[in-house]
């Protein structure tokens, strides 16, 4: 790949990662005027990794988290976002969610120059296998996140999807309790006090 190839195929990449902030997602903004898009999602998690680097497991590489985040959602402009409360064929984690995932990641990712593609994708990868210790740490942030959006805005998803205090618990609890059992033990407070009020 000739220097003028490779520039072309860089910028083109970033061309295309600008359409995530297109991408509505479910969640709204904290003050819940407005739903947040993917590219704000992907910016507020990686200052979420910066400043809650203290809850993360010793041996945490706080660097590659951010670089996971800022990756991780890139697939959701093929996609689109797939909240995780949702129910059915399109369900969160349903195989024809990841397989359209999986296709999106070989179109975007494959735009970039082979060796950044590459290291983008085995990032990308890393993040959903959530095996490492960097990888559940930042999949810990990205369940975190949403729940602190709801709580700022009166319950906003919870509330469309019928959320329960178990329902939470299980499909986002677990999770943020494996890479961030202070954080998690820290909100239920919160969270106990939203869903006693909603009840």
């Amino acid at each position: 790949m000739t220097a003028t190839a490779r520039l072309d195929a860089q910028l083109a990449f970033l061309n295309e990662a600008d359409r995530l902030k297109q991408v509505l997602r479910a969640t709204t903004i904290c003050d819940g005027s407005r739903r947040e898009n993917s590219g704000e999602h992907s910016w507020h998690l990686a200052l979420y990794a910066m400043v809650l680097a203290d809850q993360a497991a010793p041996g945490m590489n706080i660097d590659r988290v951010i670089r996971m985040l800022i990756l991780h959602d890139l697939v959701e402009i093929d996609s689109g976002d797939v909240p995780i409360h949702s129910q059915g064929g399109q369900a969160h984690g349903s195989a024809e969610t990841q397989a359209a995932e999986t296709r999106a990641a070989d179109r975007i990712f494959g735009l970039l120059p082979p060796d950044i593609g590459a290291d983008f994708r085995a990032l990308w990868e890393e993040f959903n296998a959530a095996a490492t210790p960097d990888a559940v740490f930042a999949k810990s942030l990205d369940r975190v996140q949403p729940v602190m959006q709801n709580l700022a805005s009166g319950g906003g998803t919870w509330n469309d999807y019928n959320v329960t205090a178990a329902q939470l618990e299980e499909r986002v609890g677990v999770k943020v309790a494996l890479g961030a059992p202070a954080l998690w033990a820290g909100l239920r407070t919160r969270l106990d006090a939203w869903f006693g009020r909603a009840s």
